[in-house]
């Protein structure tokens, strides 16, 4: 029985990776800062062995990783890793101690598109502290792979979605009226043309994507791969598709964005503009090639299971 660590094990990928690392017959321990829990309900977390550790405290005296380091994990997945100095510290005391080490990347290590969909090995021009500190993450363990031997798999997700949180919304933003304005049929603005890109992805198939890492060990250790759907939509694509799902014709306008985005909160302009300026669409390629990854949603599917959730709670109003 192999013996898997998940470092930040209760959220969104936490959520449908634990069950599967326990169906699959591996022995299960977690680590996380407090006592969430995940967002769907699993008989699974029984066998779990949890543990209560603040990562960021722990860092700071040292003692984070020689902490890991003592539960003698033959697999540690990170999904909570946001600083080089995390990465390095963690490594550090890992190194010649674990069979296989996961990293939870972002797509936003591309900063803006080019050439798309973009592989993995395009070469990357992050902006912004997040993609930035996240691509010299990933820098560094690729790095520790090539020169000392780290096996490491870095998995790096879109737009993560599903039951329990809001999706992406076809505007660029996570204001949850927008599908209540899809709903009702009314008018929609959308920033410029709405050709930007967004390219969202299913919790489970970023766990997926784990467990397919995990059972290819040899082809992934060394490499980068992108987790995400089969296809990006446009925003205009977006909202036309999630208006006939509503049952309603699309009603859509157009501004240029700073037009629109004097129409809009600011904290609502400020994401999309995040989001739009980089119009992320990734391939998956890789991941099929070496990992036999196959998406089990599409990304209109995932939004619209996670548009249902949020419906049958009432924080949609349709």
């Amino acid at each position: 029985m192999t013996r898997v660590l998940v470092i930040g094990a209760t959220g969104h990928v936490g959520t449908y990776l634990i069950p599967r690392l326990v169906e699959a017959g591996h022995d299960v321990v977690t680590i996380s800062r407090g006592t969430a829990e995940p967002y769907t309900a699993n008989h699974a977390w029984a066998s779990v062995d949890q543990r209560q550790m603040d990562r960021a405290e722990m860092e700071r005296t040292g003692d984070f990783g020689a902490a890991v380091r003592a539960l003698k994990a033959d697999i540690v997945i990170d999904m909570i890793c946001f600083t080089l100095e995390s990465a390095e510290h963690l490594v550090t005391a890992l190194s010649g101690h674990v069979g296989h080490f996961l990293h939870t990347g972002t797509i936003w290590t591309h900063g803006h598109s080019t050439v798309v969909p973009t592989l993995e090995e395009t070469p990357k021009f992050p902006f912004g502290d997040y993609g930035t500190q996240k691509a010299a993450i990933e820098t560094y363990l690729l790095q520790q792979a090539r020169l000392r031997g780290f096996p490491v798999t870095i998995i790096h997700p879109g737009h993560i979605v599903g039951p329990g949180w809001a999706p992406l919304n076809p505007a660029g933003n996570f204001n949850l009226k927008v599908f209540a304005t899809l709903a009702r049929g009314e008018e929609l603005a959308l920033p410029n043309f709405g050709m930007e890109t967004v390219h969202h992805v299913h919790a489970d198939d970023v766990a997926a994507m784990f467990m397919d890492a995990i059972a290819n060990r040899n082809a992934s250790t060394g490499e980068s791969f992108h987790a995400v759907s089969e296809q990006a939509l446009t925003l205009r694509g977006y909202a036309e598709a999630m208006s006939r799902w509503f049952g309603q014709e699309p009603n859509l306008t157009f501004k240029p964005f700073d037009a629109w985005a004097e129409g809009e909160k600011a904290e609502d302009a400020k994401a999309t503009r995040e989001h739009i300026a980089r119009s992320p669409n990734c391939s998956i390629a890789k991941a099929q090639r070496l990992l036999d990854y196959t998406s089990g949603y599409t990304s209109l599917q995932a939004v619209q299971e996670s548009v249902g959730w949020l419906i049958g709670r009432g924080q949609i109003e349709t």
